[in-house]
């Protein structure tokens, strides 16, 4: 979830007006918040039609909103609009870079077409923004067991090749099924 910097409140304001004003600031936030978890729902849901609605609403009104278009790139991708995905997903990294997710979501895209150098950066650019985003970490130690995989399925093909690559491939294969 999003969060929002807090207001900045003049100094001339009394305290009851800053309550008000923190009151409705926190019921706004709650709002969008609502409002995100309805989409996520939708699309955890399969209902991507209703969730592509809310979200082109969402996005005519704030079409900067950088949650909103995470969110929405992920309906794209599970509408079968693969490209639109991550082209969304291109333009919110270019645009906020700080954020792990984009660069994260990218990667798996790129990584199920097979672009697997520019699933790492992204993996990697993700980490930069957020060293200890965990989702990034599982996804790029998955890179790198698959790749290793695919090294030790190669190497086994070639005569002669000893028996302890067939071992590792054997034991890594389990731990990339999900």
């Amino acid at each position: 979830m999003r969060t929002f910097p807090p207001l900045l409140f003049r100094s001339v304001c009394t305290s009851m007006v800053r309550l008000m004003l923190a009151s409705l600031a926190l019921l706004g936030t709650t709002a969008w918040a609502d409002l995100y978890n309805d989409v996520e729902r939708l699309i955890r849901n399969g209902q991507y039609d209703r969730a592509s609605q809310i979200s082109d609403t969402r996005l005519k009104q704030a079409p900067n909103d950088p949650q909103m278009r995470l969110l929405r790139s992920r309906i794209f991708d599970a509408q079968g609009q693969v490209d639109e995905a991550i082209g969304l997903l291109e333009s919110l990294t270019l645009e906020f870079p700080e954020l792990p997710e984009p660069h994260n979501n990218l990667a798996v895209l790129y990584a199920r077409q097979g672009r697997t150098q520019e699933a790492l950066d992204s993996l990697n650019k993700a980490l930069l923004a957020r060293p200890d985003y965990t989702m990034a970490l599982e996804n790029l130690g998955d890179m790198h067991l698959g790749l290793a995989l695919q090294a030790y399925q190669r190497a086994s093909a070639i005569p002669a090749a000893p028996a302890s690559i067939g071992r590792k491939a054997t034991a890594i294969a389990p731990l990339l099924q999900r």
